[in-house]
């Protein structure tokens, strides 16, 4: 092949080349920079009601509303998707692990003593449970879950 017909194949390779880098870099920085949007959280039932219900029952998959203080900050888990993780003691004095997902969320610049409202799916273990789900369902199959800290909604 000449240059003369080589050059128009090399640019259309190189246009969608490009096009397709910038697709990428769009829907990675949608999906895992999403900010922190100030908006109302929907309102939430007595703290501590359901997931201390959960813990007594060593029920799992329950869909829950809670609050409380963070009591401690936590290294993130870097096995597979990353999360964010950290302490909350509700009303009551129970606590449970709230694991994050900052793969698919904003992170939550939340410190021992701050103050968390949270929608997630919590699972048993004999030490609280866990909570996760606190972000938005890429997949859009379920409602997706939340947490507000300091007026704003990082989902």
């Amino acid at each position: 092949m000449t240059n003369r017909r080589l050059r128009p194949l090399l640019q259309a390779g190189f246009t969608i080349l490009l096009l397709a880098t910038l697709y990428l870099l769009r829907s990675r920085s949608s999906a895992s920079n999403r900010d922190a949007v100030p908006t109302a959280a929907p309102s939430l039932p007595p703290l501590g009601g359901t997931v201390a219900e959960a813990y007594r029952t060593h029920s799992s998959n329950v869909e829950v509303e809670t609050g409380g203080r963070v009591l401690r900050v936590l290294p993130d888990d870097q096995e597979g998707s990353r999360h964010q993780r950290f302490i909350v003691r509700m009303a009551g004095g129970m606590s449970v692990l709230v694991a994050h997902n900052v793969d698919l969320a904003a992170r939550v610049p939340v410190t021992p003593g701050d103050s968390v409202e949270l929608r997630g799916e919590y699972e048993w273990n004999d030490r609280g449970g866990v909570i996760h789900w606190t972000h938005h369902d890429p997949d859009g199959r379920r409602e997706g879950g939340w947490i507000r800290h300091a007026g704003r909604l990082y989902r």
